[in-house]
């Protein structure tokens, strides 16, 4: 796939690499992240075939900024 989009099936990302946060819990409810060519997506591991989420390399770095200044709760 060329170009990645929001809701795109997460399984037609065939060039990305997917990683599980290591302060994911035992349980399975966690999303991985995968390195694109134009972006960063984002996907339920419960379901590795369904949706993905797509952000600009700008977007994830500033929610990762936010998580780390403790915006979100």
């Amino acid at each position: 796939m060329d170009h990645a989009y929001n809701g795109v099936q997460a399984s037609l990302l065939h060039s990305a690499s997917w990683r599980k946060s290591s302060y994911s819990n035992p349980s399975g409810n966690c999303v991985e992240s995968a390195e694109l060519t134009d972006g960063i997506a984002v996907r339920n591991s419960r379901f590795p075939d369904g949706p993905a989420l797509v952000f600009t390399s700008a977007e994830w770095d500033a929610f990762l900024r936010g998580v780390k200044d403790g915006d979100f709760g």
